[in-house]
């Protein structure tokens, strides 16, 4: 049998003017303010862009606040905005004005909204519900204004038309991009990262990011074997323009 060792009391090897460290019991932390609510904001829904949209103009969008949405399209992001909320300026390519060279002064703008097509025609019918590129933008090197081909030229929109938003916004001011990832020549391009770090070069800040999850399957492509998952979401991406003062996103009041 192994000796037994006598064990010190705790007191006689601890120094005798050093004080007995005593752990007081953890508080849980109250708010005295505000009322419970389980009706929030969540990162991922399925309730659709527009009911979407309208959330994340409400967190960070004061009303009265000038919001150029600048590929406006039919105007579906709006469809749950009160008309009157916002000073919004709705222009997009068909109107004759690029996101890219965009009509307002250095430092204009408040909020501006970005959803270009962002899906070069794959073919098939796997993108059916989405605009692709093509409509708008010749995919090639001379109807783009750029020297890049498929997935390289829509991020080279994104790239560019971020740049022009950067210019017009004021400090602190918001940009709201919609994307959303994709297949290209059979490799994954997660085009939100993509962005994300483009931006961030530019001189924005990720703050936050929405995603968009369908509720119906997307449409189907002849392929011999699925190789990567089916895309069935998209996202909002929720930039602001650093400014002069702090590092830190104020809400607005």
């Amino acid at each position: 049998m192994r000796d037994r060792v006598a064990l010190a009391p705790y007191d006689a090897i601890m120094p005798f003017n050093q004080p007995r460290l005593v752990e007081e019991p953890r508080r849980k932390r109250v708010a005295t303010n505000g009322d419970a609510t389980n009706d929030l904001v969540w990162t991922a829904s399925t309730e659709g862009n527009a009911r979407i949209f309208a959330q994340i103009l409400d967190l960070y969008i004061r009303p009265g606040s000038v919001v150029a949405d600048v590929t406006y399209g039919k105007g579906v992001f709006w469809r749950s905005v009160p008309s009157d909320r916002y000073a919004l300026r709705a222009t997009d390519l068909l109107d004759g004005i690029d996101c890219r060279d965009l009509p307002y002064a250095d430092g204009e703008i408040d909020c501006v909204v970005l959803d270009p097509p962002y899906m070069h025609s794959p073919g098939g019918t796997a993108h059916e519900a989405h605009s692709p590129f093509e409509e708008h933008y010749r995919n090639n090197g001379t109807g783009n204004l750029t020297g890049s081909k498929y997935h390289e030229a829509v991020l080279e929109l994104y790239v560019d038309a971020g740049a022009e938003a950067h210019r017009v916004l004021r400090d602190r001011g918001v940009l709201i991009v919609k994307c959303q990832d994709e297949v290209c020549s059979n490799r994954q391009r997660f085009t939100h990262v993509e962005i994300m770090q483009a931006y961030s070069d530019i001189g924005f800040v990720a703050e936050d990011l929405f995603v968009v999850v369908r509720q119906n399957r997307p449409g189907v492509s002849r392929v011999v074997r699925q190789v990567h998952a089916r895309k069935n979401h998209s996202y909002f991406l929720v930039f602001w323009k650093r400014g002069a003062t702090g590092a830190v996103w104020e809400p607005p009041k």
